[in-house]
């Protein structure tokens, strides 16, 4: 686990702009798609279909919603071309990897919460068998 040093305890202004910062930040990226949605679609453009298979749990009416409020806030383009049938390819903007450390950052946290998560189910495992063999 990082440990941050000879770092002063941020003042009361100071501690109220970044909670204002965090909060305009969760709510452009609130839920549990958004950012997997960002991933996606960093990786390579993709259509609605392919979107959907790859993100799986996700409904077809939660991804059209997810899809237009992550359009609006210009994290992704929706382009439209005129084939037959009609073709919508959803693609991540300049302004959606701007994200890249967050994501980064979200991804390490990830790791180390869940390798803490299997070192405590390890631990609460010997502490029922040792009051097992007891």
């Amino acid at each position: 686990m990082k440990v941050i040093k000879n770092e002063g305890i941020p003042g009361k202004a100071e501690c109220a702009h970044s909670l204002k910062n965090v909060l305009d930040a969760l709510y452009v990226l609130n839920g549990k798609w958004k950012l997997p949605l960002i991933l996606s679609l960093v990786q390579s453009p993709k259509r609605f279909k392919e979107i959907q298979h790859e993100i799986t749990g996700i409904s077809s009416k939660v991804l059209a919603n997810e899809l237009k409020d992550l359009e609006l806030n210009d994290f992704i383009t929706r382009n439209v071309y005129p084939s037959t049938p009609v073709s919508i390819i959803y693609e991540a903007t300049a302004y959606s990897r701007t994200l890249k450390n967050v994501l980064a950052e979200l991804s390490a946290w990830g790791e180390q919460h869940r390798e803490k998560v299997k070192q405590s189910m390890r631990k609460q495992a010997m502490v029922q068998k040792q009051s097992i063999l007891n």
